[in-house]
């Protein structure tokens, strides 16, 4: 076994595995991880001893709780080439995961979120447990739903994409099913006999990875998240979000009353950029939203965007309370938006 402080590789039987090893800091991605990351794809993709790629991670609490953030947003906006290199470095490791020509299977036995999606969702299998807790809360610190979620949210049933985008709504079990992106359930205590179980079987492809899924996959019961399906699709399908909050508005209805309070505490410009992104990434391959993803990440932490501001309220003096500029919504102009997509020269991201 090759290790390294933050990141173990193993070959066990036909399996090369990734475990995530920082537990305490909930097995968040550092730009060193992903580069290694990158390079055991890169050699496991033609090595003919391996079948298929597991990944999972340290610790009883998260599978991967996204990128070191609060440490990227302790660089100024003069200062941000770390950021901008870790997300370079991370982009490019979520597109060779979703290009890998072998079953590549996450273990999402924990808090999956940012990063940890971007390192699980673009592969064949996902496999949710009952501690798996899923979200994308990045309009909570102004940031976007990136590493690849302008590809697959878009690509969620009905407009469950931009709801979970907009909104960061954190979901479990069924819910995580029922929207597309885990793929198989089962209980925490039967993983490593899982593990073991595919180490030991002859794999081919993904239907030999499927047939050992079934023996311990379980049925996690009806999806909550089913009950406001149409209340979901109907107001996250107007056309803005000034739409989408009076549509919200105009509800009797504690879901919607709730989900209107949840998009009043997020980041303005973030979330209208968020719905340029998904309406973008709709008709995009995944390289060119990645590309994309790309120049807005590298725009925002250009300047002093609400990303800085709300990582200091969320995550380093955590008083829950940003200071967004625009505060309103109606503030935030296509202006503002378009700058962000905007073509970063000979600084494009090379995939």
């Amino acid at each position: 076994m090759t290790t390294e402080a933050e990141v173990l590789f193993e070959q066990r039987g036909c399996l090369g595995i990734i475990t995530l090893n920082r537990p305490k800091a909930l097995n968040s991605l550092s730009t060193g991880m992903c580069a290694l990351m990158d390079e055991a794809l890169t050699k496991w993709a033609t090595d003919d001893a391996i079948g298929a790629v597991i990944i999972q991670g340290a610790g009883e609490k998260a599978f991967c709780a996204g990128g070191d953030i609060k440490t990227l947003a302790e660089n100024s906006p003069e200062d941000h080439h770390k950021a901008t290199e870790f997300f370079a470095t991370e982009y490019v490791m979520n597109s060779r995961i979703y290009h890998f020509p072998k079953p590549y299977i996450a273990l999402l036995d924990g808090i999956t979120m940012g990063g940890g999606v971007g390192v699980s969702v673009h592969g064949s299998h996902r496999i949710i447990t009952e501690r798996c807790l899923f979200a994308m809360p990045e309009s909570a610190i102004g940031l976007i739903p990136d590493v690849g979620g302008s590809y697959f949210m878009p690509r969620l049933p009905g407009n469950l994409g931009l709801y979970l985008g907009l909104t960061g709504v954190r979901l479990k079990g069924a819910d995580i099913l029922y929207a597309g992106i885990g793929t198989s359930y089962m209980t925490s205590d039967r993983i490593d006999a899982f593990v073991t179980a595919l180490a030991g079987a002859d794999i081919a492809d993904a239907t030999d990875v499927d047939r050992v899924i079934a023996e311990f996959a379980e049925d996690p019961g009806e999806a909550p998240l089913d009950e406001f399906r149409d209340l979901i699709d109907a107001a996250f399908g107007e056309s803005s979000l000034e739409a989408i909050e009076d549509h919200l508005d105009a509800i009797d209805h504690e879901w919607a009353a709730k989900t209107l309070s949840k998009l009043w505490k997020m980041s303005p410009i973030s979330m209208k950029v968020i719905i340029e992104q998904i309406l973008r990434g709709a008709t995009l391959e995944f390289n060119d939203a990645m590309k994309m993803e790309y120049r807005i990440v590298s725009h925002i932490v250009s300047y002093q965007s609400d990303f800085y501001e709300g990582v200091r309220a969320v995550l380093i003096d955590r008083d829950q309370n940003p200071h967004w500029n625009p505060r309103r919504t109606i503030d935030v102009t296509d202006e503002m938006v378009a700058e962000h997509f905007e073509n970063l020269g000979d600084k494009e991201l090379k995939l």
